[in-house]
């Protein structure tokens, strides 16, 4: 499994653990963990999402309260993507709390 979902833990009294558990319990085929600061501590909660031979992209701004099916969507929609994704809209709000995306390595490049 090599896409992964990295939760930012220190967000908001570690609100991030308890979010991390409930999206890998709806999305189990994206490896889910925290780490401590992903840096945009001004838009908590922060996460990136990567995956060999797919863009990462960096969110901020997620609610944990009110994202949880959206992320869920959003991590559908990344499996289903290669390498990028061109329709975020299934992914509801958290299309808007996008701050970057890192393209996918072209094949061949080290």
């Amino acid at each position: 499994m090599s896409d992964r979902l990295v939760i930012c833990d220190t967000c908001l009294d570690g609100a991030g653990k308890a979010l991390a558990a409930a999206v890998a319990a709806l999305v189990p085929e994206i490896r889910v963990e925290t780490a401590s600061c992903l840096n945009v501590c001004d838009r908590p909660i922060a996460l990136a999402l990567s995956g060999a031979g797919r863009d990462s992209y960096l969110f901020a701004g997620v609610d944990p309260g009110r994202d949880v099916d959206d992320l869920a969507a959003l991590l559908r929609l990344y499996l289903r993507a290669a390498p990028t994704i061109t329709d975020a809209r299934p992914a509801g709000r958290l299309r808007h709390c996008l701050v970057g995306r890192i393209p996918a390595p072209e094949p061949g490049d080290g």
